[in-house]
């Protein structure tokens, strides 16, 4: 099947209803279909056909969606980059990726500089086709592309924490079978508004496209994270529902003016991408309503791999269950399934699991071996088949033999009044091998120092897990998509 015929189902089940509002216009799921289509007729006159990769460098808008579909329409895969990549990284996923075009905005333009295949640029101006110019004539109407099931649909280029991005292979079958079970699970109404402020041109934009299409659900975009814009969105809409990544949370919270505005409505934050400290949760919800419900995902599992329950239990610390058709293990060292509660390495099977690596086969035998695709992250499973999230296996702290996970001791940080942000790292020590490291940016107008923070800590860690030293910083340097770059934090260690 071609993922493509989710959108056109779509219009079937639901009719023609308002599906999309973006700076103040609206478009319906038909108008989404036909742009769609006019941009499919757009691709295979610029000599884009089946299998050819189209490259979508652009922020939040609604022609991100819009090219998405056109791109599956006409049997091509597509490469969704975020906007915030720098310009080496960008030219090398266009290289890796084998690009037949790009679809970009014009202040973009510099990042494939060199560039010599068609670009399409969305906003017009020199150095491509403009995106509205180039559409004018098409027809509404296109005669989708079969494809099968096993067929290439996407390559998602991974964050790139070590070495350069590496392009996640992923199938027409693969995203439909996570976007079927995502949906199966929703609990909300379709008729009220969700938010959108993460970025599209990620597997998160994949999820919205296909999933939205399953349930005929309707969203407001923002081009990039506000917090004045996301609550005043959520007011003016009466939205009920927003995908954010913990650090989003964490702004909102700490925003100065956020009492302003009425945000009743909020009946569901979901948060995933990066640990939820759970010392925000109860002032978080308190404030703003609604329960915040953590999830995991990664791209190599197309991408939602255990989600809470609106409606079920919800354990704090746990990113939930797995979705239907998921199946998740803890292994060892020897890929061994450990007993429930017993740390090891997180395992992931099932149909959402990515064909591999782009071009990258002895990377691919690493992840994906004995059946299970090994997710690098430490977790453990209770007797309810929650799934508790450790900590990456690449950041956790040995000290003289003992296993210190950040996350523990960040969660201690953040329930400090004057702490806004924490990141633990482990840094290099003769004697001990690693001692403790934590970086730390304050709430605005708070005052502490290092020595009390290493103080609070003792009161409520073991000795051997405190930081041994504290250094303060105004931001903690994020991925585009707000992850906290610890790889950028361990070389200033």
């Amino acid at each position: 099947m071609n993922l493509a015929r989710l959108g056109e189902d779509g219009v079937g089940t639901f009719g023609e209803y308002v599906s999309l509002a973006y700076e103040r216009r609206e478009w319906t799921n038909v108008e989404q279909q036909r742009a769609a289509n006019r941009f499919a007729h757009a691709l295979r006159r610029l000599g884009v056909g089946p299998g050819d990769r189209v490259l979508v460098l652009l922020p939040n808008c609604p022609e991100v969606l819009q090219a998405y579909a056109g791109i599956l329409k006409v049997g091509g895969v597509i490469v969704p980059v975020v906007f915030l990549l720098g310009p080496d990284e960008v030219r090398h996923i266009l290289t890796d990726s084998e690009a037949s075009a790009v679809v970009t905005a014009p202040e973009l333009l510099g990042k494939v500089e060199g560039w010599t295949g068609p670009v399409v640029l969305v906003g017009g101006g020199d150095g491509g086709h403009a995106w509205d110019a180039l559409l004018a004539g098409e027809s509404d109407d296109f005669a989708t592309v079969d494809r099968a099931d096993g067929d290439l649909a996407v390559i998602l280029y991974t964050a790139g924490t070590t070495g350069r991005p590496k392009g996640v292979a992923l199938s027409h079958a693969n995203l439909a079978s996570n976007a079927r079970s995502a949906a199966s699970l929703y609990e909300l109404d379709r008729t009220k508004w969700s938010l959108m402020v993460l970025p599209l041109s990620h597997s998160y934009g994949l999820t919205v496209m296909n999933a939205g299409s399953l349930l005929g659900t309707k969203g407001v975009l923002l081009r990039w994270f506000n917090p004045e814009a996301v609550l005043e969105t959520i007011q003016q809409y009466r939205v009920e529902s927003m995908a954010a990544v913990p650090t989003m949370l964490v702004y909102l919270l700490n925003y100065p003016d956020a009492d302003r505005f009425d945000t009743s409505s909020m009946r569901s934050w979901g948060a995933g991408a990066a640990p939820l400290p759970l010392e925000i949760v109860e002032p978080f919800e308190r404030k703003f309503g609604g329960r915040i419900l953590e999830g995991y995902g990664l791209t190599e599992a197309s991408p939602v791999v255990s989600a809470h329950r609106f409606s079920g239990v919800r354990k704090l610390g746990s990113v939930g269950q797995p979705i239907p058709g998921v199946e998740v293990a803890i292994l060892d060292d020897g890929d061994r399934v450990l007993a429930r509660g017993e740390v090891g390495e997180v395992g992931v099977r099932g149909p959402n699991v990515m064909q591999g690596y782009y071009g990258l086969p002895d990377e691919t035998a690493r992840t994906l071996r004995g059946g299970w695709l090994h997710t690098g992250d430490m977790g453990r499973l209770d007797d309810d088949g929650y799934l508790y999230i450790v900590e990456r296996k690449k950041d956790l702290i040995i000290r003289g033999g003992f296993n210190i996970y950040p996350r523990e001791v960040e969660e201690v940080l953040y329930a400090h009044p004057a702490v806004a942000e924490a990141a633990v790292v482990g840094m290099r020590d003769a004697l001990m091998g690693e001692e403790v490291l934590a970086f730390v940016a304050l709430k605005r107008g708070a005052s502490v120092d290092a020595d009390a923070l290493i103080g609070f800590c003792h009161t409520r860690l073991a000795k051997y897990k405190c930081p041994r030293q504290v250094r303060f910083v105004d931001a903690l340097p994020k991925s585009p998509v707000g992850k906290i770059l610890r790889k950028e934090l361990r070389s200033l260690a």
